[in-house]
């Protein structure tokens, strides 16, 4: 599942939604991975198509008959339709358009059809070596018809039975009794088919459930569930393939918490680790246009989002430190108080790839760390010049009873006697 770069479009029609329901607690995106598996596959789509086109073509050329024509004419239609439908399918997910997945499906039923057609046209006229050539191809489809659709179970037994269930209807029509033996027999070959399909759609949930499991935790910081590093990286990479050939940029806003180390070494690693976590859940609330949050490792946080603007990243980092620095931390049996410094990198103005935004706005963070903490720095587009102002242009802007939070960084839990 990971890695792939096309994404076929979900059926919306009622029918088609049912026929690929996948179940109620399948995420979107295994939902997206297994209607893309209805479109894999191609040597054996291809490899169908010529069986069925030459069965018909054989059997038409033995029985020149009307109902043989229309049988040829409408397996090469549909085929020819199909085909059609799947190769502009990958074209149009690999260009990110909408793809005809419902118009797709239903082709499937109706080529589905049409081999179950010729089955039936072919017992009724009573030629023994077109009904067995017929009736073998149709059985031989069965297993291509589950390779290719068990990402979607329902799918492939609605068409094993467009195929088959022609030959049993037939079967009793004709009145031969040696063809009511496919009236036991279809019936077991639908039955197995249709648990085989279930069976590996089952294992491809669950292969692609675990796939997902792994990829999240391989991406995400396990303490705060945040991006780490190698999350972070990925989406700034991400962000960059899409920015190109664009004029509007975004910043990346580097922070570390301060007086944290204070608070960890007074009262341990666990204090420390739910004052992280409530940390996170702050960035999490504070209003971003399109925010990405990665936690760096220790105390260190980035923030991207969709800000192209100087004026408007500082006054977003100065109101994050505000939203840090605002209100105490009820952390077990203390009540803790820190702030938070910022740098800020502006792309594409302080870089154009990963490693030197993530440098500039640590340039900018360490700068505003010397100047004291507690504030914001800028990167400039050199990363030698620099400028350190603090978190709020103004304390009038400060409610009254937020002022005290802008004079000390960490604020240990009261004693009982202060309490008192």
């Amino acid at each position: 599942m990971r890695g792939k770069s096309r994404n076929f479009t979900l059926p919306r029609w009622r029918i088609t939604r049912w026929l690929t329901d996948p179940g109620q607690n399948t995420p979107a995106d295994i939902r997206h991975a297994l209607i893309a598996s209805l479109f894999g596959t191609l040597p054996i789509y291809i490899g169908g198509v010529v069986n069925t086109l030459l069965v018909a073509a054989f059997i038409t050329a033995r029985q020149p008959r009307p109902e043989f024509f229309a049988w040829l004419a409408l397996e090469f239609i549909v085929c020819t339709v199909r085909l059609g439908f799947l190769l502009d399918a990958h074209r149009a997910a690999a260009e990110g358009r909408r793809t005809h997945t419902d118009l797709y499906i239903i082709l499937g039923l109706l080529w589905a059809f049409s081999v179950g057609f010729g089955c039936f046209v072919s017992i009724m006229r009573g030629d023994w070596v077109a009904s067995v050539v017929a009736c073998l191809s149709a059985a031989a489809m069965v297993g291509g018809i589950c390779f290719r659709n068990f990402g979607a179970p329902r799918l492939a037994a609605a068409m094993i039975v467009f195929s088959l269930g022609p030959i049993a209807v037939a079967a009793l029509i004709s009145g031969q009794l040696i063809l009511l033996l496919t009236l036991f027999q279809i019936p077991l070959y639908f039955v197995s088919m249709t648990v085989a399909s279930y069976r590996l759609n089952e294992m491809l949930v669950s292969t692609m459930m675990a796939e997902r499991k792994n990829d999240h935790l391989a991406r995400h910081d396990h303490l705060t569930g945040l991006l780490n590093r190698a999350g972070l990286m990925h989406e700034m990479a991400l962000r960059l393939s899409r920015m190109k050939g664009r004029s509007n940029g975004w910043a990346l806003f580097y922070l570390d918490l301060d007086g944290f180390k204070a608070v960890n070494d007074r009262y341990g690693h666990g204090v420390g680790d739910q004052l992280l976590q409530l940390v996170s859940g702050r960035l999490r609330g504070f209003a971003l246009p399109h925010p990405v949050i990665a936690r760096m490792g220790g105390d260190e946080f980035v923030i991207l989002c969709d800000i192209g603007e100087k004026a408007a990243a500082q006054l977003m980092a100065e109101r994050l430190v505000l939203e840090i620095s605002a209100t105490e931390y009820e952390v077990g049996p203390c009540s803790a108080q820190i702030g938070v410094s910022i740098g800020i990198a502006l792309q594409p103005e302080h870089g154009r790839d990963v490693e030197t935004l993530l440098h500039s706005a640590d340039t900018a963070l360490y700068e505003a760390k010397k100047a004291g903490g507690h504030r914001c720095a800028l990167a400039s587009a050199d990363m030698g010049d620099w400028r350190a102002f603090p978190g709020v242009r103004s304390t009038s802007a400060v409610p009254a009873g937020q002022q005290a939070v802008y004079q000390a960084a960490v604020r240990y839990p009261k004693s009982a006697a202060e309490k008192a």
